[in-house]
């Protein structure tokens, strides 16, 4: 149980500073469990991340409930997952409840702003570290590069899904992976996938059930249906609750939801509070379960069979590139959206070159960083008002 708690913390501290998106928490994972933890290899992490790639869900956190498993069991998954994600839940029933904004307070904006200048040094800390991992080799800095520009030049989920097969396809035949031997004792994991496969049946034929239990039903098909991140579950959820939820308040919920730290996929806990008056706290905890559960039942069933593909050779060199990819991924997306939404002006350009230093030269902890950057932030609110 001291692992557990142990995990807890450490994810309750990063859902209450990851801003940025997917891309982002990745680089706070890497810097938090691989660099300064050493919860895991590089290596181990980088399949993690391959893992998710290929499957529905958040994919954030879908790699921070599977280091919890590794580290601490079952519960240590739980229990990153909850820490993860319980900053960014909260955050989002209040503005459900309250009709509140972030952007009409001028010192919590301020503080986001900070935090969000952060997010640029520990993504760009970050890609550089999984470059230096990931691309040793010319063809995998040529993964890397490619996948770049055509990220930044055509940014979209299809060119995303593509040039992750075309990574994968040529780490097959002509990657250079490390092949290291698995432990052939890891088998599929029958219980969380045959739950999987019931809900996503079964769950469209209940009808008749209390308001909450019926959220809980719509959101566990979008968990189940959506690849590709918090951006891309938006249009599945305007299909599926459109019609019981005002424009207005659904693009408040998502506008918020890119603002707040933590999986953008609490969305959906402003739209369960808001679909479940006056039984709001139960609809926003049934939307918020219902969203994530496919994701992660799949990582529970899939991690141990994964640790041993990932040992044969082409499994390995498809790894490889896909690695190699997401380097590309993170390199598009520390310019956009993490670099293009926080740095408008010259002193948030030096605050960011000051927190790189801050990191890599004296390395000054995570939480002492996340307090200087949300004071910068708030003095810049004060000083540009």
């Amino acid at each position: 149980m001291k692992k557990v708690g142990e995990v807890f913390w450490q994810f309750l501290i990063l859902g209450c500073v990851s801003f940025g998106g997917p891309a982002a928490h990745i680089g706070y994972f890497q810097t938090t469990f691989v660099q300064k933890h050493k919860w895991l290899d590089e290596s181990s992490y980088a399949r993690l991340i391959s893992l998710s790639q290929f499957l529905p869900g958040p994919g954030s956190s879908q790699i921070g409930f599977a280091i919890g498993l590794r580290h601490a069991g079952i519960f240590g998954g739980i229990a990153a997952f909850i820490g993860f994600t319980l900053p960014s839940f909260l955050l989002m029933y209040f503005i459900a409840i309250s009709s509140t904004d972030f952007g009409s307070n001028s010192q919590l904006s301020g503080i986001v702003h900070g935090l969000k200048l952060l997010a640029v040094v520990v993504v760009a800390d970050a890609t550089y570290n999984m470059f230096q991992a990931f691309c040793k080799e010319k063809l995998s800095i040529s993964i890397a590069v490619f996948t770049a520009f055509f990220l930044l030049c055509m940014p979209s989920l299809s060119i995303q899904v593509f040039t992750l097969i075309i990574a994968a396809l040529v780490g097959a035949f002509y990657g250079a992976p490390v092949v290291t031997a698995r432990n052939n004792r890891n088998r599929l994991k029958l219980f969380p996938l045959v739950l999987f496969i019931t809900l996503l049946f079964c769950l469209p034929f209940v009808t008749g059930l209390p308001a909450p239990f019926n959220v809980f039903a719509d959101f566990y098909q979008a968990g189940s249906l959506v690849f590709g991140g918090g951006h891309v579950v938006l249009p599945l959820l305007q299909q599926t609750i459109g019609d019981a939820i005002s424009t207005d308040r659904f693009l408040l919920g998502y506008a918020t939801a890119q603002a707040v730290p933590g999986p953008m996929f609490t969305l959906a806990a402003f739209l369960g509070a808001e679909l479940s008056q006056p039984h709001q706290i139960l609809g926003a905890l049934m939307a918020t379960v219902g969203i994530f559960l496919p994701g992660l039942l799949l990582v529970l069933s899939l991690q141990g069979v994964w640790e041993t593909l990932a040992s044969r050779p082409k499994i390995a060199g498809a790894t490889w590139g896909i690695n190699a990819a997401v380097v590309g991924l993170l390199f598009s997306a520390l310019f956009d959206p993490i670099f293009t939404s926080a740095v408008s002006t010259p002193i948030d350009m030096a605050l960011v070159m000051l927190g790189l230093f801050a990191m890599k030269t004296i390395r000054i902890p995570i939480i002492f960083m996340v307090l200087s950057f949300g004071v910068c932030g708030v003095l810049l609110q004060f000083y540009s008002g």
